[in-house]
């Protein structure tokens, strides 16, 4: 989720508009950058409840962190992440803490930008009693014992998330991903990309499951945060068909946009709850006597972060389909995102990969994916064998760009843990059970020492 305000107060004169805001994203190949997001969990050690905002929580572990080049940001007054360059730290509605990478070149800078980020959580954590895990699904909490941050988006999307799903408030309070933010260069590009990407969306769920456990027990689910998007708020999340249109582009995405309701506009330091309402009526100027005045393409910006498909569309590309995890496997997702689409002639490779199968067998996918995994059927065999090549896609990528480290080497290295699983070994999930059913004796309380970054 966005931190207040994209400050654009041009007034939206039309469509055109909008499309253009989108389309100044794109940028010569060269200057291609890689942005990760991830989220962990956070918990007292003494206990391993969620810690609240307030006291001797989450407000003060930003407080703790502030300076070193960050600064705070507020809603209402009250500290709710921090900004420093081009990264910030944000809150997620239950306090899972993330972290909005800046945008680097490499994956050897990202591997940097992690272990930098974690060790200061760490030094601010540990003196208020607190750990972080990075884990898809809260593992032991009920909904009802989940904090909530003080932030106004979240109240509007409290009061919105029961009328159009049945888990929207799991989504918001009990679950944690990582993504990886990626550049096109030209619509066509990332039309592309996003095809590929979309439909692969459902490997990446199943190879980075990480969330086998419900209220303290397993569930039968892998992926249970995979699970919960299944009936959050389908209206503006998936894999629409539109996407899959062989007229789709810029123009095509503003036209769906415009007819996802909108959650909020944001004026004077405030969220006013728009929920439900039509962008495309608010840019028509039916919504006046809701005093939020003329659309602008700030509030434009600011609806594109409430679309919530398994791929985003921003001024570049969001990868949306992963369970947070280990410190490896999220490295991992940004590396087999940027092996698949950063290299000409392994985005040709996956983009045949991808047409070997009807677009709507990867939609059908996704509702396999939160039990199976990589168990799940597909073209005769599992999605296992769709993963061997996906995989070795992606380190012919990396390899090719040859983005070397001080040591010589290239970033084909962190599809390791990708690697292992696609040659047979577990995901993430199948090795907590196997802790959960042997070592931990049934009781899954330990998990969060084991996966505390």
């Amino acid at each position: 989720m966005s931190n207040p305000g994209d400050a654009n107060a041009t007034p939206i004169a039309s469509t055109a508009q909008l499309v253009e805001y989108i389309a100044a994203g794109c940028k010569p190949a060269q200057q291609f950058t890689i942005g990760t997001e991830h989220e962990k969990f956070g918990f007292l050690r003494a206990g391993l409840t969620p810690p609240p905002y307030e006291p001797g929580g989450i407000r003060a572990l930003l407080e703790a962190m502030a300076g070193n080049g960050w600064t705070p940001i507020l809603d209402g007054g009250n500290p709710i992440g921090l900004k420093g360059g081009d990264a910030s730290i944000s809150l997620e509605p239950a306090g899972q803490f993330e972290l909005s990478g800046g945008m680097l070149t490499t994956l050897h800078a990202t591997a940097d930008e992690f272990a930098a980020h974690f060790a200061q959580v760490r030094a601010a954590a540990e003196p208020l009693g607190l750990g972080f895990s990075p884990l898809g699904f809260h593992p032991t909490r009920r909904r009802a014992e989940m904090p909530w941050m003080p932030k106004g988006r979240y109240a509007i999307m409290r009061r919105y998330m029961p009328l159009v799903g049945t888990l929207g408030l799991d989504m918001m309070t009990r679950t944690c991903t990582v993504q990886v933010n990626l550049d096109y260069s030209s619509e066509a590009d990332m039309v592309r990309k996003l095809r590929v990407s979309l439909a692969l969306q459902p490997l990446a769920t199943a190879l980075f499951a990480n969330s086998p456990f419900y209220e303290g027990k397993p569930n039968g689910l892998l992926s249970n945060r995979a699970h919960v998007w299944t009936d959050t708020d389908n209206g503006r999340s998936g894999m629409p068909a539109v996407f899959f249109a062989d007229d789709f582009g810029f123009a095509r995405y503003v036209e769906w946009l415009l007819d996802v309701p909108m959650y909020f506009v944001y004026r004077n330091g405030a969220y006013i709850d728009l929920a439900g309402q039509s962008f495309r009526a608010f840019i028509a100027g039916e919504l006046k006597d809701t005093g939020v005045g003329t659309a602008t393409v700030g509030d434009f910006a600011d609806h594109m972060t409430t679309a919530f498909t398994d791929v985003r569309v921003k001024r570049f590309l969001e990868m949306r389909g992963a369970d947070a995890g280990s410190p490896a496997m999220m490295l991992a997702q940004s590396a087999f995102w940027v092996g698949l689409l950063y290299d000409d002639a392994a985005l040709a490779a996956a983009e045949a990969l991808v047409r070997e199968q009807p677009w709507d067998s990867y939609r059908a996918l996704r509702a396999a994916v939160p039990r199976s995994a990589l168990n799940a059927p597909w073209a005769g065999g599992t999605l296992r064998d769709l993963a061997v090549r996906a995989v070795a896609i992606a380190h012919d990528g990396l390899r090719a760009r040859a983005r070397l480290d001080a040591a010589g080497r290239d970033e084909s290295g962190y599809l390791a843990p990708l690697q292992e699983m696609a040659a047979g070994g577990p995901t993430q999930a199948e090795r907590w059970l196997a802790r959960f059913e042997n070592e931990w004796g049934g009781d899954v309380s330990p998990i969060f020492a084991e996966s505390a970054i």
